[in-house]
């Protein structure tokens, strides 16, 4: 990075202007954060519902324009999104995944029933020559989930030698004999997906025998080593983070942790994805904000156990989980998303960067048709949802340096017993030296003023996008599929000075020149 000379931003925003103080965001380029690892912005592609098979895999002779079996118009999208990291496959799916039922011709593949999700037959026609195919195609990296509920130490060092493998060991030669001559790039590998639940049942104690077990036998050559990640836990349990910090000593590069934005925080009845009260909004943000607290807390554990932040803290799957639409299957977890899934996407970017020192990858569920997704299809249609374009707006901050935050007289956004900060905020330097800001109006009704000065620099203008739209459910359709998309945002200084309107439920991301 070209040196800088230290900088400070005074950032005003307003409730009303007339009415209140502005709040203060003062950011010190003086002061450097972490590194925002590109990988905080990774997807998750399990094999679940149409997550994979029609919203991404359509195989090579579909009428739909694929390339190797993937479909096109989903590629292109996924490319604009810079994508850096693909989690497969799964999920509970990956518990009761075996390997060599993907491998071969695709037409002898056995066919399976996907016990978690549906009910539906698997026919395995995405395996992992299909998933390289798709990294590959994506430039991005991999990151492969093994079995550890239903697999044995055996299998899952046998895979790892399939994919890794150099020489002529039989495992190498049937690789080949796929029609994969070189071996793969496995980035990250994970011994099991949540271990306290879906993939056993365990408690941290019995998980960690068992990963020590597992990983004693998990070999590739050296220069394609992954990082290896545990299995960890979720919401506010830190026992996991703990026990596996504490016990093991080698092999484990990663805790993964999962939380999940559930609007009435009841998983029986979750809450609509559309038409839902103002009420379920600030539920909506006040839950997502919990995100940061549950970081902080297994931080805390893993900074005593391990001052130099050799593990990292994977969330490598969170997102908005609502009640299914009417007339899906229940197993296949599809929702419409609106702009609410904008704001809490754009507010746990800004978690993650706060904590990206220990923080480096994160998964959002999942990439296609599934939860809080990037992309909805049917049949040959697609569409980008507005989560998909705030991971686009925030493109810039990946592998970008934090720039650390000062708030102060934050306006609160207060309804039903519930109060959150009425705006979130985020600043880096991207390697070339631009400063990058990240602004979110968490309120649903209110506009916000934004004042921001830089001391001893002329500001002459910032320019962006902007995401905003009347309603609080604003979302595309196959029918109006731009109904919601960012508009191109500038605003010139005077004097030296800016002042912008962050307009109600927005996500705002401006270069500041």
């Amino acid at each position: 990075m070209p040196l800088l000379k230290p900088m400070l931003v005074v950032l005003g925003l307003s409730l009303n202007a007339t009415a209140f103080a502005a709040t203060h965001i003062q950011l010190d380029s003086s002061s450097q954060g972490a590194v925002i690892n590109k990988n905080i912005y990774g997807q998750f592609a399990e094999h679940l519902g149409r997550g994979i098979y029609e919203g991404l895999w359509v195989g090579p002779d579909s009428s739909i324009p694929n390339t190797k079996g993937w479909r096109n118009d989903v590629l292109g999208a996924l490319k604009a999104l810079h994508v850096p990291l693909i989690r497969w496959p799964g999920g509970c799916f990956a518990d009761e995944y075996h390997w060599r039922d993907g491998i071969g011709p695709r037409d002898k593949r056995p066919v399976k029933v996907n016990t978690n999700w549906g009910g539906v037959e698997e026919d395995n026609a995405v395996g992992t020559h299909e998933f390289f195919d798709l990294v590959e195609l994506l430039g991005a990296e991999a990151y492969v989930n093994g079995n550890l509920g239903t697999g044995t130490p055996q299998e899952m060092a046998e895979w790892l030698e399939y994919m890794t493998a150099e020489g002529k060991s039989t495992l190498a030669e049937l690789r080949r004999k796929n029609g994969r001559e070189q071996p793969f790039k496995v980035h990250y590998f994970a011994v099991g997906n949540e271990a306290w639940g879906c993939g056993g049942n365990m408690t941290p104690e019995f998980y960690t025998h068992l990963y020590k077990q597992y990983t004693t036998f998990l070999k590739t050559p050296t220069h394609n080593t992954p990082k290896w990640i545990a299995s960890g836990g979720h919401s506010e349990d830190t026992s996991w983070a703990e026990y596996l910090t504490t016990n093991v000593k080698q092999k484990m590069d990663a805790v993964s942790f999962h939380y999940y934005t559930l609007p009435t925080g009841q998983w029986d009845v979750k809450g609509a994805a559309l038409k839902f009260p103002e009420s379920e909004w600030i539920s909506t943000m006040a839950r997502t904000l919990a995100m940061d607290g549950f970081i902080r807390n297994n931080k805390a554990v893993m900074d005593k156990l391990d001052p130099g932040k050799k593990v990292g803290f994977y969330v490598d799957e969170w997102g908005t989980w609502y009640d299914v639409e009417k007339g899906e299957n229940p197993g296949f977890l599809y929702q419409q998303n609106s702009l609410r899934d904008a704001v809490v996407a754009a507010l746990n970017f800004h978690i993650f960067h706060q904590h990206a020192d220990r923080v480096r990858m994160t998964n959002i569920a999942q990439m296609v048709n599934v939860l809080q997704a990037m992309i909805l299809t049917d049949k040959e249609k697609m569409l980008l949802t507005p989560t998909y374009h705030a991971y686009r707006m925030y493109v810039p901050f990946q592998d970008a340096t934090a720039v650390p935050l000062k708030l102060s007289g934050v306006p609160e956004y207060r309804l039903a017993g519930v109060s959150v900060p009425a705006i979130s905020a985020t600043a880096a330097r991207t390697k070339n030296g631009e400063l990058y800001l990240g602004l979110v109006n968490l309120h649903p009704t209110q506009a916000e003023s934004a004042d921001i000065h830089l001391a001893g620099i002329t500001i002459q203008h910032v320019s962006g996008q902007l995401l905003t739209a009347n309603q609080m459910d604003a979302h595309n359709t196959f029918e109006k599929p731009h109904a919601i998309e960012p508009k191109a945002f500038s605003a010139e200084g005077k004097n030296g000075r800016l002042t912008i309107e962050l307009p109600a439920k927005s996500v705002l991301v401006v270069k500041v020149q």
